[in-house]
């Protein structure tokens, strides 16, 4: 009786045993995808907050826009912006022209990183400097600076944003905040189609 009884209990963790053999990978690659998106909500969260300081920074405190920038990225990890992100401050206001108000870019600048560009320079979604004549400045005074901007007139290029909701000659600051998302386990082919890829072009934007 002792002697089956024990067989039994073998057998049952050998089956033990199979049933987590079969089970435990099918399991990881559910947990895969879950640990890669709490990772890309983190990061937009993070960008979320990186934009909204600063365009609250840009618009009330008076301090330089590439100290904006670079207190901005201070404020980032565990995200890499030196290697995978990008922010920029776009200083924009209504501009009476004709009938209506357009909303002209008066200003533009990108972090740095002192004189250096970031590794991850996407183009602003307001506007991209290097159209009309303008350029971004180099040298560690210049800083990232766009040059070559007419100030306010017909000239002056539009910015992408609050169309029509400007008055003339009201100013607004708009900052993005870009994040090239690198996901741990995207794509990867578990037997019964691909995990979903988030990313990997992550964006933030406030306005004040």
């Amino acid at each position: 009786m002792a002697g089956s009884l024990g067989n039994s209990r073998k057998r049952a963790a050998g089956a033990a045993a199979v049933e987590l053999a079969v089970v435990l990978p099918v399991l990881l690659m559910l947990a895969l995808p879950v640990v890669d998106f709490a990772r890309a909500i983190q990061a937009e969260l993070i960008l979320a907050s990186i934009s909204r300081e600063g365009a609250s920074l840009a618009s009330r405190s008076g301090m330089p826009p590439q100290n904006i920038l670079s207190a901005l990225a201070a404020t980032s990890p565990p995200l890499d912006m030196p290697g995978k992100g990008m922010i920029y401050i776009t200083k924009i206001m209504g501009h009476q022209e004709g009938g209506g108000v357009r909303s002209v870019v008066l200003e533009q600048h990108r972090w740095a990183q002192g004189w250096r560009q970031s590794a991850y320079s996407p183009a602003s979604a307001i506007w991209n400097c290097g159209s009309g004549g303008t350029s971004w400045a180099t040298g560690t005074d210049a800083g990232g600076s766009c040059q070559g901007l007419p100030g306010a007139s017909n000239a002056s290029p539009t910015a992408n944003v609050m169309p029509g909701k400007l008055a003339d000659g009201e100013l607004v600051y708009a900052v993005e905040a870009f994040y090239r998302f690198s996901g741990l386990f995207g794509g990867l082919d578990v037997g019964f189609g691909a995990v979903p890829r988030l990313g990997p072009d992550l964006y933030s934007m406030a306005v004040f």
